[in-house]
């Protein structure tokens, strides 16, 4: 058995270099209906569970069945949805209500109400310190929320506005400054920011990926540019051009991989050759909108929501860049995963 192992160890190697290697395609579309915008999904990768954000709800999928299973109801302005396993307890960022809504993983039901401050979008679980941070858009901020007792304590001024954020599990959180171009470092124990440094040739990043393991941080930017960060030096090591519209982004440990959602129809499937070496092996076409994405870590499929769009309405003053809507009833979730 142990003469065998190395070998085992080899094969499953090989695989997953294989794996990463394989063109990527959608594999499946499920067509879920209903009404309204969306924002970032979210896994649980142990019930393969996908909780979708939809404006004034969030919507349960069971990935194996592509059915919807639950509803967590009035979450205003939903942006997204942290989950914390170990505690059983989920997170949804209301970000017109400027509150936090903390449910129960197994029956849904809403456990709590928490006040944050105004506009939070992102939010993460950070493990290491039982702290859940929502990034407060338009306050320029983050509420920290103590985990066990679901009241805040401490809210962290920052240079600009959040968007997405991601924790290492060692009680650090990234997040991108959307309007200054930049990444903010933050020690989750001591609720303090303890670096930001500036994401060179970066354009309103948003989305935000990272691995944990070979401190690198991916933040998609508006120029169509992966921006990689070394999250300890806060040195840029790397540039990769992506598409059009990025929103949303994800790594996959498994296969060394990064993927950008653009939403100008397609993924950018990006290989980590080694920490400061990157190539575009793929790009994938999805459908227009799709621009944000959730990895399954133990399937290692993803899930991109959209929909069909209409013409977009005329500028008013009010609304002088009037967007395409949403035509009732076509929204879908793309599942991508490898052949």
């Amino acid at each position: 058995m142990r003469r065998c192992f190395p070998v085992f160890l080899v094969l499953l190697g090989c695989a997953l270099a294989a794996s990463a290697d394989s063109a990527y395609q959608v594999v499946q579309r499920l067509p879920l209906g209903g009404s309204g915008g969306w924002d970032y999904p979210s896994v649980d990768a142990a019930t393969h569970l996908l909780y979708l954000s939809r404006a004034d709800h969030v919507g349960v999928v069971d990935t194996a069945s592509g059915k919807d299973v639950g509803d967590i109801p009035d979450t205003a302005g939903v942006h997204g949805i942290a989950l914390a396993p170990e505690l059983g307890r989920g997170y949804v960022s209301c970000g017109k209500a400027d509150q936090v809504k903390v449910f129960d993983l197994k029956t849904r039901a809403v456990l709590a109400t928490v006040a944050t401050g105004a506009g939070p979008d992102a939010i993460v679980y950070e493990p290491a310190s039982r702290r859940v941070l929502a990034f407060n858009g338009r306050g320029h901020s983050a509420s920290v929320i103590d985990a066990a007792s679901n009241a805040v304590v401490a809210t962290i001024p920052l240079d600009g506005k959040p968007e997405f954020a991601r924790a290492d599990g060692r009680g650090m959180v990234y997040v991108n400054i959307e309007d200054k171009a930049e990444l903010a470092a933050i020690d989750a124990r001591s609720a303090a920011v303890k670096a930001v440094w500036p994401l060179p040739h970066c354009e309103g990043p948003s989305g935000l990926a990272l691995d944990a393991a070979h401190r690198r941080a991916f933040s998609t930017c508006d120029n169509q540019t992966l921006a990689v960060t070394d999250v300890d030096s806060g040195k840029a090591v790397a540039r990769v051009a992506i598409g059009k519209g990025p929103d949303g982004a994800e790594f996959d440990p498994a296969t060394q991989t990064v993927f950008s959602a653009n939403g100008e129809g397609n993924v950018t499937v990006v290989r980590e050759l080694a920490p400061d070496r990157y190539q575009v092996r793929q790009t994938l076409p999805t459908q227009r909108g799709a621009r944000t994405i959730a990895l399954d870590a133990a399937t290692h499929r993803l899930y991109l929501p959209t929909a069909d769009f209409g013409p977009a309405p005329p500028a008013t003053v009010d609304n002088p860049h009037a967007r395409p809507q949403p035509v009732p009833g076509t929204f879908v979730v793309l599942v991508v995963g490898a052949p």
